[in-house]
């Protein structure tokens, strides 16, 4: 059959939505992008409206339908009221695709969402981009945030071996990959179940014979703090891009113990001050959540003020949504007004700074590696940085090249 895929919300999704486009190939149906017999949707439940999007999505589709993804228990029945003849395949199930795909095939609508531990390293793929392997190194986490409903659905930490690891990414390598995305729910607390931690990892993984370039996913402070250390000597190596992904979520400590995070602002600045002294030139992403219950005016404002002294690169602003079966969804919610207000205040704030930031790479020249194809003939490489960087011309996706810094935007720069 011809079957098409689509994967909403994090890398790890996406991941998944490669590994059954593999197995789908290998019991000999056709992965297509548009006129397919089946659509596979691979959906998102970190907030309503990422959900939304894949539910949308698979009403679009033909009557054919899979849903797989983050799928909250919660979820099943809208799911069965509004898309009545579709299947559920979730991500801890991903195996059964090909089961799913031939059952639905002969009229039988199937549901198979039971929590059990699979290991998803070196499963066959169909890559989205050739330039890219994306390498899922656990499921699951070791927190329990107050706002999160991914926890439900992915369940405690699981981590996969560092063999099965290095040996994925190996054959990324074999295959042509120059960019290696590790992602996790959380990179941080990799290896916490297993005797292991994240810097021995990615000393296996820079160990690997190959010209590659290796993306660390988010990491969370309380795991980081432990061993920064280790942690800035990975990042010293050529092999891994300078970023990082470390979120605070709330600049004020009232929210961070409202939202059970396990780490205070204070250690967030000392964690990013301390790698900055080691790595100037790294590259940190952060999230903000604006809007969180209870937050006040004074509360907010220090989430304003951790966002002017740490300066990151990279936010990613999400105004609080409740969700589901959350301890925060409970809580007295602020009005939309106040959320969207705080929302562009924030915004304007880092925009600002941002822009203010990359107008000092104008005019240098960088080497940077080509990972995405754009519009009108452009691309969209990366720094040793992590910074992305929009070129035109005809280049290869893989492939280095020198340019020079003409423009800055708040996110990205022109060469």
């Amino acid at each position: 059959m011809r079957i098409k895929l689509i994967a909403f919300g994090c890398s790890n999704n996406l991941a998944e939505s490669e590994i059954m486009a593999g197995l789908l190939k290998e019991a000999g149906h056709e992965i297509v992008d548009s006129n397919e017999d089946i659509a596979i949707i691979s959906v998102c439940n970190v907030k309503g409206p990422s959900f939304n999007k894949g539910m949308n999505a698979a009403k679009k589709a033909k009557e054919r339908v899979i849903l797989a993804g983050c799928i909250p228990s919660y979820m099943i029945e809208k799911i069965r009221k509004e898309l009545p003849s579709a299947s559920i395949v979730s991500t801890h199930n991903i195996a059964l695709v090909c089961s799913a795909v031939e059952k639905l095939l002969n009229g039988e609508r199937i549901e198979v969402i039971e929590k059990k531990a699979v290991k998803k390293p070196r499963m066959p793929r169909i890559r989205k981009n050739k330039a890219i392997g994306i390498v899922p190194i656990s499921t699951g986490c070791l927190g329990a945030c107050s706002y999160c409903s991914v926890k439900a659905i992915k369940g405690d930490l699981l981590s996969y071996a560092v063999d099965d690891i290095v040996s994925e990414v190996e054959e990324c390598v074999k295959e042509g990959c120059k960019e290696i995305w590790l992602t996790a729910q959380d990179t941080g607390c990799y290896g916490m179940d297993i005797g292991s931690d994240l810097p021995s990892l990615l000393k296996a993984v820079c160990g690997i014979d190959g010209n590659f370039k290796v993306r660390l996913g988010m990491a969370n402070p309380q795991f980081v703090k432990k061993y920064l250390k280790e942690l800035v000597s990975c990042f010293k190596n050529e092999k891994m891009f300078r970023f990082l992904h470390i979120p605070i979520q709330a600049g004020s400590n009232n929210v961070l113990k409202d939202m059970n995070r396990k780490y205070t602002a204070n250690e967030f600045v000392s964690i990013v001050e301390g790698i900055r002294k080691e790595l100037p030139d790294i590259t940190i992403s952060t999230d903000i959540i604006v809007g969180f219950p209870y937050e006040t005016g004074k509360d907010f404002r220090q989430s304003i003020a951790i966002i002017k002294q740490v300066k990151p690169s990279v936010l990613n602003l999400n105004r609080y949504w409740a969700m589901p079966e959350t301890k925060a969804g409970l809580m007295k919610q602020l009005r939309s007004e106040v959320l969207r207000e705080r929302c562009d205040a924030m915004l304007e704030v880092f925009q600002k700074l941002s822009l203010e930031e990359k107008k000092k790479a104008v005019g240098r020249e960088v080497l940077v590696l080509i990972d995405e194809k754009g519009k009108d003939n452009s691309y969209l490489g990366r720094t040793g940085s992590y910074v992305p960087v929009a070129v035109k011309g005809k280049f290869e996706l893989g492939q280095r090249v020198l340019v020079k810094i003409k423009k800055a935007n708040h996110n990205y720069l022109v060469a």
